[in-house]
């Protein structure tokens, strides 16, 4: 039975008092921000207080309150519940500390408002981590959304503006249409919504709705979680990008990324449980868009120039690396494909640090700008290399102990066109992030020319528009103070990029709460 514990709702609570008195200080930054940074702190020390009982096979809930018999807010903390946590809210106290770096450099309108959203996010974050039931999930799913919303459209631009529709009408779209019908379906099916180990449709009901039935189920599910932008529902992660680094960060990273890949699990994992999904055989169609859309974001960010949009693309590809990896349904296989959730966010929010340290030292946005920048910022570079190295799989970095998990596991599973796929696009990851590295290291400034003119993809115009437009409103490139790079905007990229060595050479942690995960 699991145990009756206030620990999850105090979780919640830390980031909504949090963006409360960030509010209330609006007119003292230090003191709004100290705010900010100490609601982080607690949030994350109550989470990780909860790893102790839940190694040793616990489960903590809590009931806020109930509408109905089956309908309830309800919290239950379990080992992937927890992991999403503490990785959100870890990467939380880094991310506020960047921020303050980035965005009194920048001197960037309305921070109030971006830290209150960016507190509330994590409120939300917390509250579908530790979801105990499809309810509880949609709520907080859909307050991501809205409080997100606000943050993409940030710098209210046109382009910022538009970002923000696309945002809204992908999420609410994919949501409205697909999750909250499959939601109303399983409890048709199975008279719950809970999340249960092993899966909520018994045999019977199954038996009962027929493998057509719940096959479509199954796909509007997988439809349903458009923030995991699996292709072709994917459009909104690139153009989100107009908004600040910090905002970046968190799409990618700290937040909403994981929650749609985190939402997939839950459905695989409890809701329709391993045995349903190998019974219909569904795991070789995930698979198989998992694999396309890691192919086609890897293929398609070979071309571009602008850091950022290179960014979000790996990310498309990085997230359905998760899916495909809990798909195969095979130990290795499932054991990297939820470590992948953590050991991608800490090496893909180094890289977003990175990218924001080059502009507020440079103003450099492009690749084919970056020639010799290597000695220049040889400790933002540095860091850059180790998030480089972990998205493409190399050791020591945790990246390399995920890829191997994921391709043992396609081997143990009999998927050899998945392993094809994670040998073809370690390969492309390799080629778009490791010219990059040998351009900042090894490469003399001006040996190459600009951009790709013209020809460059709409993404890359959206992004430079987005970037001359906040340019405008900070001084311009050539303003000496933004050349100056905070320690604040420095010192989060560093931890980040050591933590993800951490990870690599001492997983051992991580590799029990993931094996729990599975018990």
């Amino acid at each position: 039975m699991p145990t009756e514990s206030i620990q999850p709702l105090l979780a919640l609570m830390a980031s909504l008092a949090g963006a409360v008195l960030v509010v209330a200080f609006r007119t003292r930054p230090n003191l709004r921000e100290a705010c900010s940074l100490a609601a982080a702190m607690a949030q994350c020390a109550i989470v990780l207080s909860m790893i102790p009982p839940v190694l040793a096979g616990d489960t903590l809930s809590y009931t806020l309150f109930s509408f109905l018999p089956q309908v309830a807010i309800e919290f239950r903390v379990d080992a992937l519940g927890l992991l999403f946590a503490a990785t959100a809210s870890s990467l939380w106290i880094l991310t506020t500390i960047y921020s303050i770096g980035y965005m009194r450099v920048l001197e960037e309108h309305g921070q109030t408002r971006f830290y209150a959203l960016f507190a509330l996010a994590l409120s939300a974050t917390i509250g579908l981590a530790f979801a105990a039931n499809l309810v509880t999930f949609y709520v907080f799913y859909e307050a991501l959304t809205f409080i997100t919303y606000g943050l993409v459209r940030h710098h209210g631009t046109d382009e910022a503006v538009a970002a923000g529709r696309k945002y809204i009408a992908y999420h609410l779209g994919t949501s409205v249409a697909f999750l909250l019908p499959a939601m109303i379906w399983t409890y048709a099916l199975s008279g719950t919504f809970a999340f249960q180990p092993g899966g909520v449709l018994s045999p019977a009901a199954a038996a009962t709705a027929g493998t057509t039935a719940l096959t479509i189920l199954y796909f509007l599910f997988l439809g349903g979680v458009g923030k995991a932008a699996i292709m072709p529902f994917h459009a909104w992660l690139p153009t989100a990008m107009v908004a600040p680094v910090p905002v970046s960060a968190l799409l990618h990273a700290v937040a909403v990324v994981n929650a749609g890949v985190f939402c997939a699990f839950r459905v695989i994992l409890n809701v329709f449980g391993e045995d349903l999904v190998r019974q219909l055989n569904l795991g070789v169609p995930t698979a198989a868009i998992a694999s396309v859309t890691i192919l086609l974001a890897s293929f398609y960010a070979l071309r571009l120039d602008n850091l950022k949009a290179l960014l979000a693309y790996s990310t498309i590809s990085q997230l359905s690396y998760m899916i495909l990896g809990v798909a195969l349904l095979s130990p290795r296989g499932m054991t990297g494909g939820v470590m992948h959730l953590a050991v991608h966010s800490f090496s893909k929010i180094t890289l977003f640090f990175c990218a924001g340290a080059i502009y507020l030292a440079t103003r450099k946005t492009n690749i084919s700008e970056l020639d010799g920048i290597g000695p220049r910022l040889p400790w933002t570079m540095a860091a850059f290399s180790v998030g480089a190295l972990s998205i493409v799989g190399l050791p020591p970095t945790a990246g390399f102990l995920t890829k191997w998990y994921l391709a043992t596991g396609s081997l143990e599973s009999g998927h050899l066109l998945a392993f094809f796929v994670l040998l073809v696009s370690t390969l492309l990851s390799a080629a778009y992030y490791l010219r990059i590295v040998r351009r900042a290291f090894f490469t003399a400034p001006g040996t190459h020319g600009g951009s790709h003119g013209e020809e460059r993809p709409a993404v890359e115009k959206l992004l430079e528009r987005a970037e001359e437009a906040a340019e405008g409103e900070t001084g311009g490139p050539d303003s000496n103070r933004a050349r100056k790079l905070s320690r604040f905007a420095l010192v989060p990229a560093i931890v980040t990029a050591a933590i993800t060595l951490a990870l690599g050479i001492y997983p051992a942690l991580l590799l029990r709460i993931v094996g729990q995960v599975f018990r």
